[in-house]
């Protein structure tokens, strides 16, 4: 890893001082991804798991679900730390409480004890959030959107392709196969941002009881804020909803596909995921906004193609469902990039804490799309999850066209 730029191990040496190396990026962007992958690795592996465990659907729909809650209360109770410690330390402290919650997982013995782990295993990986402010405050303003586009793009990767691994190693190696090989990873992840992450200047001394009310204070402050929340939040629903019970409606009738072909759903996801950095540049060029529309109005209308697979001839069925989810990745992804492009420029001293308020509402509409899905799923079956994924997108549509109060804010 020589191309990556050594950081400045002196204590007072500041990401100012050792900038942003293409290296550095690539490090960034891997570390987002592997960090953000562990609340996703459940998701195919649901089909493996219940008949392992012997659990009900609704009982298997609480791993996602706590893993999503754990990495919201992760964002919100800790990433706003950023501002006001030193964000590679918490980066580090993050990297070993990851670790150490992956292997528990593996190491399970009762559905209880992988419910436990799953939530403790979303608190630590909230390090991914502390790695995207981190790259935001490294790149110089007028490459903010590409440099957060290319770290994003590892995360959303990570998103996308853990469901690949993990589905195809639960499959031939068994689900604790999975959390381990994850262990390993994020173990040499660990070692290599010990070695060239650089050192962060604090921005608030703000305590921690204050810093967390600044972050009411910031949503009532910036009306650009709040409409970029609820809109990613609604969009999160939809795209929560359906990866959390796709894996197990392909294991069911009539596809009866194991956990390595519903994993293989996260490669259409991640061609959506490389256009990341593109939509970076474009909301640097023409604004996030107008992103943000785009982004939107790809979802609702992927979402609402997907309602229309069970209606398809079954040889088309998987091609339909394959083009959709590349389509509503696309636009979930190209609106989070935009969004955070956005809340980024509002104020450069409270990144962390504008990103702690969005990530914590969008993974909280993760969790309750998961939750919603799986007992809608449960009750009547794949076109009521479709039907939540249409509504929520479309709702965040239209928000993103209301206008905003606060003229002098980026909208």
């Amino acid at each position: 890893m020589s191309f990556i730029r050594t950081a400045n191990t002196d204590n007072k040496a500041h990401a100012a001082d050792a900038g942003l190396s293409p290296g550095l990026t690539l490090l960034l962007a891997t570390g987002a991804g592997l960090g953000v992958a562990s609340i996703y690795y459940s998701q195919p592996m649901l089909g493996v798991l219940g008949e392992d465990t012997r659990a009900s659907a609704q009982m298997l729909g609480l791993v996602p679900t706590l893993t999503l809650l754990g990495y919201a209360l992760g964002i919100l109770l800790t990433s706003p730390l950023g501002d006001r410690h030193d964000r590679r330390t918490l980066i580090l402290i993050k990297v070993l409480l990851l670790v150490a919650s992956l292997l528990a997982a593996a190491m399970s013995p009762s559905v209880a004890m992988l419910l436990a782990a799953s939530l403790a295993m979303g608190v630590a990986a909230s390090l991914a959030q502390d790695i995207v402010p981190a790259a935001a405050t490294l790149a110089p303003e007028a490459e903010r959107g590409k440099v957060v586009g290319t770290v994003m793009t590892g995360l959303l990767l990570g998103i996308l392709l853990s469901r690949v691994v993990a589905g195809f190693t639960a499959e031939h190696l068994g689900w604790r196969a999975t959390f381990l090989g994850a262990a390993l990873a994020t173990t040499v992840l660990g070692a290599a941002l010990w070695r060239f992450l650089p050192h962060f200047k604090p921005t608030t001394q703000l305590p921690y009881g204050a810093l967390l009310g600044s972050l009411l204070t910031l949503w009532r402050q910036h009306a650009a804020l709040r409409r970029a929340v609820l809109a990613q939040a609604l969009l999160a629903v939809g795209f929560s909803a359906v990866w959390s019970t796709l894996a197990i409606w392909l294991h069911g009738a009539p596809f009866h596909l194991g956990a390595s072909a519903a994993g293989a759903f996260g490669l259409a996801g991640a061609a959506g995921a490389l256009a990341a950095p593109l939509m970076g540049r474009l909301a640097d060029r023409h604004g996030a906004h107008a992103i943000t529309l785009l982004g939107s109005g790809i979802a609702a209308v992927s979402f609402a193609a997907m309602a229309l697979t069970p209606w398809l001839p079954h040889d088309l069925q998987l091609v339909w469902l394959a083009a959709t989810v590349l389509g509503f990745d696309l636009g979930f992804q190209s609106a989070l990039i935009a969004h955070q492009t956005l809340i980024y420029g509002i104020d450069p001293g409270a990144r962390s804490r504008l990103n702690a308020v969005l990530f914590v509402s969008m993974f909280s509409g993760m969790a309750l799309g998961a939750a919603l899905a799986s007992a809608l799923f449960a009750h009547w079956g794949w076109m009521a999850v479709s039907a939540l994924a249409s509504g929520a997108a479309v709702l965040a549509l239209v928000v993103r066209w209301m206008p905003v109060g606060g003229a002098t804010q980026p909208n």
